[in-house]
């Protein structure tokens, strides 16, 4: 169960029930405030104190936390309670915690109680060093409390106990660093830093005399201390990574990215799901990131780029060899395999090391990948095999040609053509022979027109998938690509299905494209270059047919000034001009900038076409030919009918443009690459980018990680599968 934060929490004495006759008015908040370098003799003010000796010790009440390195500095965080709380009762289960390994953050983190280590699971990742803490102190410059040793927190809490039990303050300490630490009361505990250890602790020498402030336990620190996740997993999502080794403006990695992208998942579980979390009906999912960059840059490539870099500019030549030249490499033959081959390793890898750690999980699996990734699963995705539907599924063998395994009987029949056989037999024509026929030889047995386009296509596309397949250098796909552009078709095969033969028109590389041991639900693109890539590989059109074989949904997802996010749709549907989806903003209606904006172009639209009424009725009017003063009956009638009449034109041209605005009302047909569903959905930019499109262009093809909108669209589809609905749909 997750709940909110804990925040700052108010000092609660450290644990002593008799502080609440201290002497009103003085608190720690006004010690430090009055007499922030207070002198271990100036503390006669707090000697008033009213205690019960003997009675008034509480034990103090630990908590676990963890070393990170951070901008290269140590911070120590908490774990969340649930862990903290497991790792205490593994602590205090007996006295050897060697072997003892504790999961936690999820499940994603090991602690080894004995080393205290915590290790990553799923993810290469420097490990780090955890502490059962009950005593800090202040930092010198971020003012933030870091915890003692276990073994001086422990002399601590001794000499504490003493001073609570005999009413004996005034304790003074040495730590192992020489540094001194005196405990006046039991509102007032400092640490002084001696002369000699100045440079040491990095203060400078007028601080030299500042003392620093001593907490016992952690609810008297500022800190924030979470809930645990919920221990139910209803589905499991992969995450890959784009180009370089940072996937944001802070140069963080992929696996800090997907933390914002979980923590945000989790906060919107409890505002938008609160009725299916409170009736158990779901628990959350999980994002598990994969990393490509390292495998790939540790093939001694950047030895290689070295070499031949110029020296000026380093560090912008370094930037492009470390990002940039991923995109060229995924172009090469030779990088493009080991790329696929780490990305669908190491979700497989993964996959199975989930499954170990969480045999009773049932839900469903589904990917997403950002920028380049989004590519590389694309790829990966049309060129899986689905086990039901492909004829060469029974076969290991990846260079199987698919039509070898029907007759020219059943290609026939296939192709709807059967009528044709005969002359077929008569010619004494197999499949081998007629893979050889030209168009030519086919107008001499008898064959029209369209049935020869058909068998030529259907020729044509059978090879090609041979081609595309085998990893030999001379089955390159670029040797196709010629007669694949004048097809201007994508992955369409010879009977209209569009599931056959699926990798013959995405222009591809000579890859050999490994097997994903299941199938992915729904494949979610942050910021995807996809179609950029496939026009440039020289194709014109996808097939409205057309699906993944192994999976159902696709959605392209992407900020409306991504210089890196390109469309699907329009190469679905080449000849209509529509709009993508817009989504909705995770709090409800669109952001209020977008309602004004859409609100004065309403407006204006009224006006012009008002005013534009109002000078054609003048115009007309001016216009008109003279009238005789005296009419006859049958003119007057006109007369009377006309100014009837006039307006009626202009109401006419409104009467079209809502026509025309009630054609767009009747949903687009968008193809099966989504399962008819919608592909393309653009996010709502925030006031202050629509004021430069251009300064905010870099930070929004890297805001998807912790944008509440993305995520609640991602977390509406999954759970959608499932049947489970938002509180309230978003309009």
């Amino acid at each position: 169960m997750s709940c909110s934060p804990r925040g700052k929490e108010s000092v609660k004495g450290g644990g002593v029930a008799g502080e609440r006759n201290v002497i009103s008015g003085i608190t720690p908040e006004t010690v430090d405030s009055s007499d922030p370098s207070p002198s271990p003799n100036s503390c006669s003010s707090f000697e008033l104190i009213d205690m019960d000796a003997g009675s008034l010790y509480e034990p103090v009440s630990p908590h676990w936390f963890y070393c990170k390195v951070i901008d290269s500095k140590e911070t120590w965080i908490p774990f969340n309670s649930e862990d903290s709380q497991q790792l205490e009762e593994a602590y205090g289960s007996g006295k050897d915690c060697n072997g003892k390994v504790v999961p936690t953050d999820g499940g994603r983190y090991d602690v080894h109680l004995g080393e205290r280590m915590r290790y990553a699971v799923y993810w290469d990742e420097q490990a780090s060093e955890v502490r059962r803490c009950t005593w800090f102190y202040k930092g010198d410059k971020d003012n933030k409390y870091v915890p003692y040793s276990e073994s001086f927190s422990q002399v601590l809490e001794e000499t504490y106990i003493l001073a609570v039990t005999q009413d004996e303050w005034k304790k003074k300490l040495e730590s192992p660093n020489r540094e001194i630490i005196v405990l006046h009361n039991p509102k007032l505990m400092v640490h002084y830093q001696p002369v000699a250890g100045s440079d040491e602790w990095g203060s400078t020498p007028t601080e030299q005399g500042r003392p620093r402030t001593v907490k016992r336990g952690v609810e008297n620190i500022s800190v924030d201390i979470h809930c645990g996740e919920p221990l139910q997993i209803d589905h499991l999502v992969f995450v890959v990574h784009g180009i370089g080794p940072a996937c944001d403006l802070r140069f963080r990695s992929i696996v800090q990215c997907v933390n914002d992208f979980r923590s945000v998942s989790l906060n919107l579980l409890q505002t938008h799901f609160k009725k299916a979390q409170e009736n158990q009906q779901i628990g959350r999912i999980e994002f598990l990131p994969v990393n490509w960059h390292s495998p790939l840059h540790s093939t001694g490539v950047d030895v290689d780029l070295q070499r031949i870099t110029l020296p000026s500019i380093n560090r912008l030549r370094h930037f492009t060899n470390d990002t940039i030249l991923d995109v060229f490499f995924y172009n090469s033959p030779t990088y493009c395999q080991t790329i696929v081959d780490t990305v669908a390793s190491e979700m497989n890898r993964i996959y199975k090391l989930f499954l170990q750690r969480n045999p009773d999980f049932k839900g469903g699996v589904s990917i997403a990948g950002h920028s380049l990734g989004s590519l590389i699963l694309f790829d990966i995705l049309t060129n899986q095999k689905d086990s039901l539907g492909d004829i060469d599924s029974k076969k290991d063998s990846p260079n199987m040609d698919q039509g070898d395994t029907l007759t020219i009987e059943e290609d026939l029949k296939k192709l709807q053509l059967s009528e044709y056989l005969s002359i077929f037999e008569k010619e004494k024509v197999d499949k081998k022979a007629l893979a050889l026929c030209t168009d030519k030889d086919l107008q001499e047995m008898g064959i029209p027109l369209g049935p020869r386009k058909k068998i030529l296509n259907y020729i044509r596309t059978r090879e090609n998938s041979m081609g595309i397949n085998r990893p030999t250098p001379q089955s390159a796909s670029g040797l196709n690509m010629s007669d694949i552009s004048k097809e201007s078709e994508f992955c369409s095969s010879a009977d209209g299905t569009g599931n056959d033969y699926l990798d013959v028109g995405i222009g591809q590389v000579s890859v050999k494209y490994p097997r994903l041991i299941y199938k992915p639900e729904i494949f979610f693109a942050f910021g995807s270059p996809i179609g950029m890539f496939l026009t440039v590989r020289g194709l014109k059109r996808i097939d409205p047919n057309y699906r993944f074989p192994t999976c159902k949904g696709f959605f392209n997802i992407y900020h409306p000034f991504d210089p890196v996010a390109y469309r699907i749709e329009p190469m679905v549907v080449p000849g209509v001009e529509f709009e993508p989806m817009l989504i909705p903003h995770h709090k409800g209606r669109k952001r209020m900038h977008l309602e004004l904006r859409e609100g004065l172009t309403r407006m204006s639209m009224d006006l012009r076409n008002n005013l534009l009424g109002s000078l054609r009725m003048a115009w007309k009017s001016f216009t008109r030919t003279p009238e005789p003063a005296l009419q006859t009956s049958e003119t007057t009638e006109e007369a009377e009918a006309e100014p009837v009449s006039s307006p009626e034109k202009p109401s006419d041209a409104n009467t079209e443009e809502s026509s025309e605005a009630v054609k767009e009302v009747p949903p687009i047909n968008v193809g099966m690459l989504n399962g008819g569903q919608r592909i393309d959905y653009v996010l709502q930019e925030k006031p202050i980018e629509s004021f430069n499109e251009y300064l905010f262009a870099l930070q929004s093809h890297l805001c998807y990680w912790e944008s509440e909108d993305t995520v609640l669209l991602v977390l509406k589809e999954i759970y959608q599968t499932q049947g489970i609905f938002l509180d309230q749909p978003l309009q």
